[in-house]
């Protein structure tokens, strides 16, 4: 398997985190409050913590806490989704600024996602295992709490992954994404 470095996809000095499912991402852990994860946020710089829209009757109030590396006004790093009612149940690494994280030897974040689809294929047949392609057709991890979205970055569809558990009201990650994530994809960095 070949991965793309940080320098070859244009992004320079990512923090690595280790992710373990149902548990949490980086210093980030599910079920946090919106006051533990600002805490734990720290590590990387400036929060932002800002009401969602509630567009779904079935789940909870659910604020959205925006991480900025550094002091200087930047795009968000990682975007933490904390539902009252469940606490933290949604971590988004940006394609461009957010840490890296791997799962089982892949790199998740920032990746081509046509080159990262061959290496998911590569790992499965590698471990006699599978991968999963989200209903939009991005290839992951056969894994239910991550969830493979796409970030335009120029012209290039590049891997935003979202590391999750169910919320309230919800029967899947999928059916669990923030509607905010929904539109993400739409936008270029």
């Amino acid at each position: 398997m070949t991965f793309k470095t940080e320098a070859d996809s244009g992004v320079a000095d990512r923090d690595e985190w280790s992710y373990a499912p149902a548990v949490g991402v980086g210093p980030l852990r599910f079920g946090m409050t919106v006051d533990e994860v600002v805490e734990a946020a720290q590590v990387l710089g400036q929060t932002q913590v800002s009401d969602c829209a509630r567009d779904h009757a079935i789940f909870s109030p659910t604020w959205k806490i925006e991480v900025r590396r550094g002091a200087a006004p930047s795009p968000p790093a990682v975007t933490a989704y904390v539902s009252q009612a469940v606490g933290l149940f949604c971590i988004a690494a940006d394609a461009v600024h957010g840490p890296q994280v791997g799962y089982d030897g892949i790199s998740l974040v920032g990746r081509d996602l046509s080159e990262l689809e061959s290496d998911a294929i590569a790992h499965a047949e590698a471990v006699d295992g599978h991968f999963r392609y989200t209903p939009e057709g991005y290839a992951g991890p056969d894994d239910p709490g991550v969830v493979m979205r796409g970030q335009l970055v120029g012209q290039v569809l590049r891997s935003r992954p979202l590391f999750m558990v169910t919320r309230d009201g919800a029967n899947t990650e999928w059916d669990s994404m923030p509607s905010e994530e929904y539109r993400h994809g739409q936008s270029t960095t």
